[in-house]
């Protein structure tokens, strides 16, 4: 028996290229996290199933099945007829036993293929320090893993699964098959939300994937309260952690961001087999305590909340106190600059708007209308016009819903100055909009029925980077479409 490196389990001195076979070790102190809980199944889709598609099942299980005689006479391709060989131990020259112990899978395998799929495996079997072994350990990747990565090399097929594309993607990373990586890259990023969004960034920046980097930020800056909030972040790194206190551009309370970090102290104790007491919280934050902008809270929050949770020394708590009321303000090691957060970006549709005696009515009816965008977006509310004869107050309830689902839903009040202008209507939190899909926002206006409406509406608005496109929806009942009416404003985060 050999392991990975082509060691012998007895003693061996040979020493391979590093580049081939060094196990990567995802060092974590938590549990590892299934990416079934990161983010939720899809269903896959319906497909007309081939003699081949059939082979790949059974060879899933590693039946072995002994294909008939002239077997390769079936398939007409060299593409199906190696496919035949996945996972089969029909002239096998090498085996791996993948998996942790207790958990291990032995996997037939075809050095000729796999060296012409990964550069790692052709230097690990035709390389200049290559050993004739029959047997490889590779305890740091899941079967299910190496399996999707074999049927990608075998198969030319991309097979990824909720539960098993984090895995999948660290072999693909092991292995040097690019382009099985960047499948599984996509796939976590058209899975991004607010719930595995702090989770996802972990991962990106120890897998070194950038452009998913990037999209977690955007998700996390924009629903910064729906991420700092989730059960995803209390499953982060100490080094995640830090790199999230420090954001400049979260866009939430500092009480929610100073709730969070209590919540991962809490689950950070239990990592580390610690009792959860204060002192033992204020020990696993550390000098990331003083990342959070505690001195920027509202009056309110800092006086029922953070002064009142323990955390904090006296001393600091007085000190605090005093930066809130003295003219003289005593040094403090937190952080007193608030964070910049994000600028909201309005797409107005009308390119003017006007008011008449018969217009506009509302009477608890519904005004909707469909948009699409080309990037993903965060609407964070709506822009609505209000009294064309003098200062009034509305009622607004405002709904976003996509193929009947509501996604987003608040009622609110809102007081306008008997002018033209919009005025800004929100969500509890931002809701994400993927690229490419209508959705519909609509109102239910309360208020002075003299009105502002808008006319001369647009159906493509460039806004920024942001190309918006509108049509009618049948959920308006009072009037309102692309050429006039309501909702004449979106207000959202990009």
């Amino acid at each position: 028996m050999v392991d990975e490196k082509g060691n012998s389990s007895s003693s061996s001195n040979s020493k391979l290229p590093p580049v081939c076979y060094e196990i990567i070790t995802l060092k974590t102190k938590k549990k590892k996290k299934m990416a079934a809980d990161i983010f939720p199944r899809k269903k896959p889709a319906n497909t007309n199933t081939t003699a081949v598609q059939q082979y790949h099942q059974q060879n899933l299980n590693n039946n072995n099945t002994i294909p008939a005689p002239n077997w390769q006479g079936l398939y007409p391709t060299i593409r199906e007829r190696n496919a035949v060989m996945f996972n089969n131990d029909l002239m096998a020259d090498v085996h791996f036993v993948v998996g942790p112990p207790g958990g291990t899978q032995r996997l037939p395998g075809h050095k000729y293929v796999l060296a012409v799929g990964s550069s790692v495996f052709h230097a690990m079997f035709y390389g200049e320090l290559a050993e004739d072994k029959d047997e490889i350990r590779i305890p740091d990747v899941e079967p299910a893993a190496f399996l999707a990565m074999l049927k990608y090399i075998y198969c030319d097929e991309i097979d990824l699964a909720a539960d098993t594309v984090l895995a999948t993607l660290y072999a693909a990373k092991k292995y040097i098959v690019p382009h099985l990586a960047r499948a599984c890259v996509n796939f976590l990023e058209t899975s991004l939300s607010a719930k595995n969004a702090c989770v996802l960034l972990s991962q990106s920046c120890l897998f070194e994937e950038p452009d998913l980097t990037q999209r977690c930020w955007e998700v996390i800056d924009a629903q910064a309260e729906l991420a700092l909030k989730s059960e995803g972040f209390c499953d982060i790194d100490f080094q995640t952690l830090e790199s999230i206190l420090r954001r400049e551009t979260l866009n939430a309370k500092e009480i929610v961001v100073f709730e969070a970090a209590l919540n991962w102290a809490e689950v950070e104790c239990q990592r580390q087999e610690l009792t959860a007491t204060i002192e033992n919280k204020r020990k696993v934050l550390g000098k990331a305590l003083y990342l959070i902008r505690i001195p920027t809270m509202a009056l309110d929050d800092f006086a029922n909340g953070a002064a009142q949770s323990g955390i904090l020394t006296l001393n600091e708590t007085n000190d605090i106190f005093l930066w809130y009321t003295a003219a003289k303000k005593p040094e403090l090691q937190f952080v007193s600059k608030p964070r910049k957060g994000l600028v909201p970006q309005r797409c107005h549709r009308f390119q003017s708007c006007a008011y008449r005696s018969n217009q506009w009515r509302y009477r608890g009816r519904c005004d909707s209308i469909q948009f699409a965008v080309d990037k993903r977006v965060f609407i964070a509310g709506f822009g609505l016009y209000g009294s064309s004869c003098g200062s009034a107050e509305y009622s607004a309830k405002i709904e976003l819903k996509r193929q009947g689902v509501i996604l987003g839903q608040n009622l609110s009040k809102y007081f306008s100055d008997g002018s033209s202008n919009t005025f800004p209507v929100w969500f509890e939190y931002p809701v994400q909009i993927e690229p490419d899909t209508f959705y519909t926002a609509s109102v239910i206006l309360d208020g002075n029925e003299l009105s502002y409406f808008g006319q001369e509406g647009m159906t493509e608005v460039q806004c920024g980077k942001v190309t918006v496109q509108f049509q009618c929806s049948s959920d308006s009942t009072n009037g309102t479409g692309v050429q006039g009416g309501q909702i004449p404003e979106l207000i959202f985060y990009a």
